[in-house]
């Protein structure tokens, strides 16, 4: 009985997709694997990272870190060097300016900055920009604070 046994597995090792019910996938290839195309074959790493964001979800996050990641590619030297970043959430951008006079040209490019991050990233990764110049100092918090109206006659 064990004889006929062993004899038949090996029967069905030998017949293509034996006794696999999956046909034959879950065999593990041996030897060379010849000339043409073969899974064993080395794989740019580009490659396995797109097959794994694809198979765990990650477009949008990966799109959206894209944002921040290449800001200088997405919007440009000229822009990425006065401007940068700050966060996003649910498809709102929000981007800080080096100064006020920045921040009023950024609000006049937004829609073409619109055009290139969603030409960049993806569509409906950034729907809306929030465009901020510098934060002001804050003279409401400090170990020596005074209360009062500030420092209004320090300014001359």
């Amino acid at each position: 009985a064990a004889l006929s046994r062993r004899q038949a597995a090996a029967r069905a090792r030998r017949t293509p997709g034996g006794g696999d019910a999956a046909g034959g996938s879950g065999r593990r290839l041996r030897g060379y694997s010849g000339p043409g195309p073969d899974p064993r074959d080395p794989q740019p790493l580009s490659a396995v990272l797109n097959r794994l964001v694809k198979a765990r979800g990650w477009q949008q996050p990966a799109a959206e870190a894209t944002v921040f990641g290449a800001w200088e590619r997405v919007v440009g030297a000229e822009v990425a060097q006065n401007s940068r970043p700050v966060k996003l959430e649910n498809g709102e951008l929000t981007v800080e300016a080096r100064s006020t006079a920045w921040a009023t040209q950024l609000r006049l490019l937004a829609g073409s900055l619109l055009k290139q991050i969603a030409s960049e990233v993806g569509h409906n990764v950034v729907r809306k920009l929030h465009i901020h110049g510098p934060a002001a100092p804050s003279w409401g918090k400090g170990p020596r604070r005074v209360r009062g109206r500030g420092p209004r006659d320090t300014y001359g």
